[in-house]
Order: C-alpha cells, then structure tokens, then sequence
C-alpha cells in the first residue's frame, strides 16, 4: 500500500523533476532504468495543452496502475508524474521512470505504465491554438465534439 503523501506528488502544477523521478526508482540492485517523457507538440498550431483533473479519482487510479506493475514486476520500481494546468509545447506533460536488475523488466513496466494510463487515467486536455481557440481532446488524442473549438 502507498503512503498517501507519496501519492501528492505524482499530479504537479510545475515542471517535472527528473532527479526526483530517478531518485525514487533507483537502486545498487536495479541496473536498467528506463525514462519515458510525453512532451506537448505543435500540431495544428497548437501553443499549449491545458490538463485538468478531478484530483482523487486520478490519484486512486494512478495508484492502482502502479501496483499492478509493481505486481507484474515484483523486483522493479516504478513511477509517474502528471502535468496539471497550462503546459506549453516543449514541455513535458508526463514524465514515467521505471528501474529493475535487467532492462526487459525496465522497458516492459514503463511501457505498461503509460499505455494504461492513456487508457485508464481520469485527465482532460484541451489544446490552445494560436488564433485563441482551444479544443477539447479525450485521453485516446481524438478531438471532441466534431473537433468543434471554443473561443
């Protein structure tokens, strides 16, 4: 069971740490650690993407993923952070590190880890387009509502 002030910090309102992430899944004995980063792009003249959530259910469900690769992975270590608020392009909006003995179990729980939480994860984003619109995108990346843009 997580310690529910270790839980705070995987949802920031600042940029991400990736001595911290390190920090916490590194070990003598895990030797292959692996870091994946989702950085915000430029598509479609977007200039930044804005990420809410509803903070316990995206905590409950972040916890959960990671003890279930904690589960597939017992001698691994592995954690996330999440971006809130107004990222802009460049930026990273997710930062995932995963460290075990061997790489294989390294790659395998970082990969996990993020192709569940794009699934799963409780987090909207709305892109911000240099002419002042924004649109409303689901976790899966498809534009919502016919790709309609506010103003």
């Amino acid at each position: 069971m997580r310690i529910m002030m270790k839980e705070m910090t995987y949802l920031i309102r600042s940029p991400i740490s990736l001595d911290d992430l390190l920090a916490e899944v590194q070990s003598p004995e895990r030797g292959g650690t692996c870091v994946f980063l989702g950085t915000v792009r430029s598509d479609d003249d977007v200039t930044g993407i804005e990420y809410s959530a509803y903070d316990d259910m995206a905590l409950g469900e972040i916890t959960r993923i990671l003890d279930e690769a904690q589960l597939r992975w017992p001698d691994a270590r592995v954690t996330l952070r999440h971006r809130l608020g107004l990222i802009p392009v460049g930026e990273a909006s997710i930062a995932i590190a995963a460290a075990a003995p061997h790489r294989d179990a390294a790659f395998a729980a970082c990969r996990y880890v993020i192709e569940e939480v794009k699934k799963r994860l409780p987090i909207w984003k709305k892109e911000m387009h240099a002419d002042g619109t924004a649109t409303w995108v689901d976790p899966s990346g498809k534009q919502i509502a016919g790709g309609l843009r506010d103003r």
